[in-house]
């Protein structure tokens, strides 16, 4: 463990949020989630040493999988400069014996490890609780299903998945029945070191799994991208390593837009991703959000919520990850807003921590109706998931009084520096790590 790595043992029970604060000043977005992660499990294909940067050291997932690299044999260090070092080979090393907290990259590790390894043992993936039924499962179906056709087999044992290639991967043609990102980033990770040809038709081409691509490129991998349509990998008998940059989160860039919205702000930031929100960022303006860019810096100024009326989907469309921070503005919008999730049917575990802050929410199906404009008031919340966390603690900010929410720690799994950065920007929280 590095010094300037942060203790993933020091969980966050609750924070405690002053609403009714007009946030104001300058903010960076930091390195994205979604994508340093694949990066960091990407440096598993290698052997050579590969430099991830800028990390986002405050963000607790990034944390576990360092901590979960280091058991694999990585050597990790943290510059001053938020470089990440991944460096020394994995010595054979091809399973991960975990007892801490899991995330969802685990089956991604696991690809890597089948790909190099030619087998893999790692713990059951974790993460948010937002199954296809709403029933807290996220399958990994088509994760098993691709390490089938490229000649793997697998099974369950004390809480571990188990798979073995002992002949290793073989090049195969995968078709997607729907645009999954784990599912695409899977099949590229363990197409790169397989013996031919794979190709993943029906991919989910968004920015993160481009970002993986570049990175993977640079350490000598052969990937060809055609639109949403196909993804060609032509394997290779070894990686090397590289340096690259991190594209930065636009989840986050997304929540400090509605972050300013809903409390009137008046919020620059910057290293702003323009590129990668152009279709959730046009529902923004039309729900009342007053936006100006230049370059890479987005300025949102005294903003009125209106009403939302949006459906989330496929790249370029609006992700699932971004619905509840449309709910957050729902609720303080007057009238009626609709949100359905068509990638993830049910993800609505927080609009009953919505209605504890007095939102009226009706879920009908798979669609989620909130009639908003009443003044909210600050109660003791759970955040359930990261982002039903990020969207309470934004509630909660135009709230009257204080809002506590509970598990806070959720929030903390995908926000560098969040506390921080919201101190700076004016808010009053105050921060429980219990005992």
């Amino acid at each position: 463990m590095n010094d300037h790595r942060q203790d993933i043992d020091k969980q966050l029970t609750r924070v405690n949020v002053r609403g009714q604060t007009r946030l104001s000043g300058v903010v960076d977005v930091s390195a994205a989630k979604n994508s340093m992660l694949r990066l960091m499990v990407g440096s598993l294909l290698t052997e050579e040493e590969c430099v991830l940067y800028p990390y986002p050291k405050g963000m607790l997932d990034a944390e576990v999988l360092c901590g979960m690299l280091e058991v694999l044999g990585k050597k990790v260090v943290l510059s001053e400069d938020q470089s990440l070092t991944i460096s020394e080979d994995l010595h054979g090393k091809s399973e991960l014996r975990w007892s801490k907290r899991s995330i969802r990259s685990t089956v991604l590790i696991a690809a890597a490890l089948l790909a190099r390894q030619g087998s893999a043992v790692v713990p059951n993936p974790g993460g948010c609780a937002i199954g296809d039924a709403g029933d807290g499962e996220r399958k990994i179906d088509l994760h098993l299903m691709i390490f089938e056709k490229m000649g793997a087999s697998y099974y369950y044992e004390d809480g571990y998945l188990i798979l073995e290639a002992p002949t290793g991967l073989k090049g195969a043609d995968i078709h997607l029945p729907i645009r999954s990102t784990g599912a695409t980033e899977s099949g590229i990770l363990a197409g790169a070191l397989a013996e031919g040809t794979t190709t993943i038709w029906g991919p989910h081409v968004r920015p993160e799994i481009l970002d993986l691509i570049e990175f993977l490129r640079s350490m000598g991998a052969k990937i060809e991208v055609y639109g949403q349509e196909r993804i060609v990998i032509h394997g290779v008998p070894a990686l090397r390593g590289a340096v690259h940059r991190c594209i930065p989160d636009n989840v986050e860039a997304l929540s400090w837009v509605v972050a300013s919205a809903v409390t009137g702000g008046d919020i620059e930031i910057r290293n702003f991703p323009m590129e990668h929100l152009e279709v959730p960022l046009i529902h923004m303006r039309e729900a009342g959000v007053r936006l100006f860019i230049e370059r890479d810096t987005a300025i949102v100024r005294l903003s009125r919520c209106q009403p939302v009326d949006i459906a989330t989907g496929p790249y370029p469309g609006i992700n699932s990850d971004m619905q509840p921070l449309f709910a957050a503005m729902a609720a303080h919008a007057r009238g009626e807003s609709r949100i359905v999730d068509l990638r993830f049917p049910g993800r609505y575990q927080y609009a009953q921590q919505f209605e504890r802050l007095g939102v009226k929410v009706e879920i009908a199906g798979n669609m989620l109706k909130i009639n908003g404009g009443m003044q909210l008031e600050g109660t003791e919340v759970v955040a359930t998931d990261l982002r039903a966390g990020i969207a309470l603690l934004i509630a909660g900010l135009g709230a009257h009084g204080t809002t506590s929410i509970r598990e806070a720690w959720q929030i903390e799994r995908g926000y560098d520096g969040i506390w921080e950065k919201l101190k700076i920007l004016g808010a009053v929280i105050d921060l429980d790590y219990g005992s």
